[in-house]
């Protein structure tokens, strides 16, 4: 069982940043695929940001320029870091991560990114 535990999030302001972080835990030999998948209030959760163990990386058309994914493959970690955010950007967001093999899904608790001034 692979057990996804997200760090960082929070409130900040319109046109700052943010970072968030994701560890996978569990009998794991590599990342596979992990990312960040994000849902608003009242919306379906969607895709933000996808990386393999092989350094393949996918983004939403709506993120592209402004969020930056990347992976710590020895630490099973990846990274979000989220550049000129606005509110559309407020959501809870989700770490991901898909086993090759089987496709099995596993999800993180999330965690909320608030853009307010």
């Amino acid at each position: 069982q692979v057990r996804l535990v997200e760090s960082g999030g929070g409130s900040v302001q319109p046109g700052g940043s943010q970072s968030l972080s994701c560890v996978a835990y569990g009998s794991i030999s590599s990342i596979d695929i992990m990312g960040w998948y994000r849902q608003a209030p009242g919306k379906q959760r969607e895709l933000v940001a996808t990386i393999t163990n092989s350094g393949s990386i996918n983004y939403a058309d709506y993120v592209k320029g402004r969020f930056t994914i990347s992976a710590d493959i020895a630490k099973f970690t990846v990274y979000l870091q989220m550049n000129s955010l606005s509110a559309e950007d407020t959501a809870v967001y989700y770490c991901y991560r898909r086993r090759m093999w089987d496709g099995a899904v596993s999800w993180g608790q999330g965690t909320q990114v608030t853009v307010s001034s």
